[in-house]
């Protein structure tokens, strides 16, 4: 493969992520592991799956950081999960420990890459990661209004009984129960989510959307989601290695974008080979606007623990 991105962590997020992209052929795959013989097993066991589906990108697992040498994209999985009861800041300490130092390993072995956060709490451990590597914004950001949105768009697609593929949604903020659904810029086949549904449905959905993942913890009892989020993992590393220029919505830590300075934030942002290469701005409404900041506002009381 012309590409190489690294996964680290060989959990259902990290092994999952890997295995799609791998199977895309998007590029070959180091996944890294503190339980090392499990990331090796189950990079054979996917690369034992090739010869059925058909692709020849190569896959590797360990410990050794030394397998992240020379990556494009860096995928950060690794961290403690959340359990039921959990919130995303119960997670802060211990994550911040794991990341500071995956971060670290990584920049050692590809200075050039582009690191792409999903351990949680998502906004704070992309904070995290920007001080480590020390990396412009434009390559450190986090996968959170991909997945959020993505969410929105399955349960408006349930409630009108329509194809997924004729909803598109925005989700922005930070990643948590402070996200800002926008209904005014979600449609369906182009005819915006107001006009098709009245307010009490719509904040109904709204308020599914900012409890999904713990809405999928709680009937797991024993973990938390891993197909969406690594579905759209996988979407952000198309578009980057691909150079698609799609507009997703990414944890980016904005500087001026909306009123907001030196916060990481949802927002949508085009994806190109050079990472983060446009925050793309638009009109909200006061209310909308207000409730931004008070997601950002969330995400800095998060940083100030740090």
């Amino acid at each position: 493969m012309d590409h190489k991105v690294t996964v680290v962590g060989a959990g259902h997020v990290g092994a999952t992520t890997a295995q799609r992209i791998a199977e895309a052929e998007l590029a070959d795959v180091a996944m890294i592991d503190i339980m090392g013989d499990m990331a090796q097993g189950k990079a054979l066991d996917m690369m034992e799956s090739a010869p059925v589906l058909g692709f020849d990108a190569k896959i590797e697992g360990g410990s050794d950081y030394d397998l992240s040498a020379g990556s494009d994209i860096c995928v950060v999985t690794a961290g403690l999960p959340r359990k039921p009861g959990m919130s995303r800041d119960d997670l802060l300490a211990k994550n911040q420990a794991i990341t500071q130092e995956v971060v670290g390993e990584l920049i050692k072995r590809s200075p050039d890459t582009i690191l792409i956060l999903v351990t949680n709490p998502l906004d704070a451990m992309c904070e995290v990661a920007r001080r480590v590597s020390e990396l412009p914004r434009e390559r450190v950001f986090g996968m959170a209004g991909v997945l959020d949105s993505a969410r929105m768009r399955c349960f408006v697609a349930a409630e009108l009984g329509v194809s997924v593929k004729d909803v598109t949604a925005f989700v922005l903020g930070g990643h948590g129960d402070s996200m800002v659904p926008l209904a005014r810029y979600t449609t369906v086949a182009g005819v915006p989510l107001p006009e098709l549904l009245d307010d009490e449905t719509i904040e109904a959905i709204n308020n599914r959307t900012r409890k999904g993942g713990g809405e999928i913890v709680g009937l797991l009892k024993t973990g938390s989601a891993y197909y969406a989020p690594s579905a759209a993992a996988f979407d952000m590393v198309s578009s980057i290695l691909r150079d698609k220029k799609q507009i997703l919505p990414c944890s980016v830590y904005l500087q001026g974008e909306y009123g907001l300075d030196k916060v990481y934030a949802g927002v949508p942002a085009k994806l190109g080979r050079k990472g983060i290469e446009q925050v793309m701005e638009f009109e909200l409404e006061d209310d909308e606007r207000n409730a931004l900041h008070t997601s950002a506002a969330d995400v800095k009381e998060l940083f100030e623990k740090l």
